[in-house]
């Protein structure tokens, strides 16, 4: 938990709130130290472990960073990825790379909540009768995951 301090993870779980105010889907941060292997494959797996992919819409988005090998990905569920455009993902990390390397992580995953939630609230709006069906807090996979 290091990486974080409770302000910074205020701010991460606040942004997420606020994203998901204009949206049905759901958007998770899981986080760890190391990443073996690829990013995308790793996003994967926790996708499924954490859940993600049982939200009512297949609207759910994780946003996965390996900080201490300086690995990212950020994945959308089938419902999302059928209807942002083929670069959506990329564009949307090319956003928070830019924070990544100025040294600024929580703002770089800010970025990252807000241009998924944006997008999402187009495709997803939130309905009257939405739950708040995922947490918003960051998950620290190192302490949650068996590896």
């Amino acid at each position: 938990m290091g990486i974080f301090t409770e302000q910074d993870q205020e701010l991460i779980a606040n942004a997420i709130s606020e994203a998901e105010k204009a949206t049905s889907g759901e958007i998770r941060i899981a986080v760890e130290k190391k990443c073996n292997g690829n990013a995308f494959e790793r996003a994967t797996t926790y996708f499924s472990k954490l859940g993600m992919d049982k939200t009512a819409k297949h609207n759910g988005v994780l946003i996965y960073l390996a900080y201490e090998d300086h690995k990212f990905a950020i994945i959308g569920d089938s419902g999302i990825n059928k209807v942002v455009p083929p670069d959506f993902w990329e564009m949307t990390q090319v956003a928070m790379k830019a924070h990544f390397a100025g040294g600024n992580i929580v703002q770089g995953i800010i970025a990252g909540i807000v241009l998924a939630g944006e997008k999402m609230a187009l495709y997803f709006p939130f309905e009257g009768d939405d739950i708040n069906e995922l947490p918003n807090h960051i998950i620290f996979m190192d302490q949650h995951a068996k590896h």
